[in-house]
């Protein structure tokens, strides 16, 4: 069984959340046998910036679905979208 890389795009609530302790908090939520390779930041609109973590989960069914549901759950989590994802 291979794994797979997908960037998410998670939008914080609003532009006063802390995106160094989101980013932790997100990295503390995730599911096991997933992981962060990577953050980068995106700058939407009006001073808020969205976090994209690149996460590596194995290949099999349900795929990212775990991450996001966890991701959704964090607090200051406004919402969870999965950009790219390819095979590793």
């Amino acid at each position: 069984m291979g794994k797979v890389a997908a960037q998410i795009k998670v939008m914080p609530q609003s532009p006063e959340v802390d995106l160094d302790a989101l980013q932790e908090r997100l990295e503390q939520s995730l599911p096991e046998g997933a992981k962060v390779s990577g953050f980068e930041r995106d700058d939407v609109a009006f001073g808020l910036v969205a976090l994209l973590p690149t996460v590596v989960v194995p290949d099999e069914a349900g795929g990212t679905e775990a991450v996001e549901e966890a991701f959704t759950d964090v607090e200051g989590v406004e919402s969870v979208e999965v950009g790219d994802v390819g095979r590793l």
